[in-house]
């Protein structure tokens, strides 16, 4: 038994047991990626697959057992990798934060500032894509840190921690009847076309729901993963924009009016996640705080070990 081979068994099951995908991803053939799948189940005595013909199909119930356990091999020698490095050089290295376009562009600016005044010689990647995406990409060790409102609760080997509450906001533009209303309702929403935010992004689910459960349908027109996107389509006409309040920006925007509207919507909360047992670099906890005051290492490590904690509640 080598890493090779729980490597293998691990990205086959991440690939939906296409072995020439497998291959590529790992940097190897297909013929090879079968002959390591067939010397570890000779090995182990036990057939991993379930197959038709040369075909893979799903795990057998004794490859479920198996890939729990490799699961745990693979993440232990990943952090002993970060260990080794975080002795060897405490304040170099690389950090990789998965999320939203709304959070990145947004919400983390000033505060990734900050972190690189202080440690210049970390390395900061910023993965963007979709709350799913962001969360694949933790759980598969692509990422140190996730953050964005939907989603990352769902998975059980994440663990997530309050960031930030944030209302969606109106915009239309300057001039529209809406502006002259002295308080506005969902069904005076509804009477507009909506540009917004697409399925899954930045609260959209929680904004989906008031309608359904005021009995209204919204006319959405245009959805958009990028808030700057959707200002443009209400600058041009197309119809209301429902955008996360801190996306409107009075100097940049001054076309627009942002009409706040807290009580029509529930409050979304943005989350901080990090994947259940990895070893993260100091540095990583020090964005960590930046980001969430009071949440460090410590805190982290009690509630990691606390399994009756559902959750954490630290606000910035």
């Amino acid at each position: 038994m080598n890493f090779q081979q729980l490597r293998i068994l691990r990205e086959t099951v991440r690939q939906d047991f296409n072995l020439t995908t497998v291959a590529n991803t790992l940097f190897t053939s297909q013929p090879g990626v079968s002959k390591h799948i067939k010397d570890l189940e000779d090995e182990l005595g036990v057939e991993i697959f379930v197959r038709r013909g040369k075909r893979l199909l799903g795990l057998t119930e004794p490859g479920r057992e198996v890939l729990k356990v490799v699961e745990h091999i693979l993440l232990d020698a990943q952090n002993v990798r970060s260990i080794a490095e975080q002795f060897a050089s405490r304040e170099t290295g690389n950090l990789v934060i998965a999320t939203t376009h709304t959070q990145a562009r947004y919400a983390l600016p000033e505060v990734i500032k900050q972190f690189r005044a202080e440690y210049p010689k970390v390395h900061l990647v910023l993965h963007q894509g979709s709350p799913k995406e962001i969360a694949e990409l933790l759980t598969v060790g692509s990422a140190d840190i996730a953050i964005a409102t939907e989603w990352l609760g769902k998975v059980p080997e994440i663990a997530t921690f309050s960031y930030y509450t944030w209302h969606h906001a109106v915009i239309v533009p300057r001039g529209h009847p809406l502006t002259r209303l002295e308080s506005i309702t969902l069904a005076d929403l509804a009477e507009y076309p909506i540009i917004t935010y697409h399925e899954g992004f930045s609260g959209s689910s929680n904004m989906d729901r008031q309608f359904s459960e005021a009995g209204l349908i919204p006319d959405i027109v245009l959805s958009a993963i990028d808030a700057d996107v959707i200002k443009t389509y209400v600058d041009i006409g197309l119809g209301i924009g429902i955008i996360a309040e801190m996306a409107y920006h009075p100097e940049h925007d001054d076309n627009l009016v942002r009409l706040d509207v807290p009580n029509l919507f529930v409050p979304n909360t943005a989350r901080l996640a990090i994947r259940r047992g990895v070893y993260l670099r100091s540095y990583a906890y020090a964005l960590i705080e930046k980001l969430v005051p009071g949440l460090t290492e410590q805190k982290i490590s009690e509630f990691l070990h606390n399994e009756s904690i559902a959750d954490q509640d630290f606000s910035i």
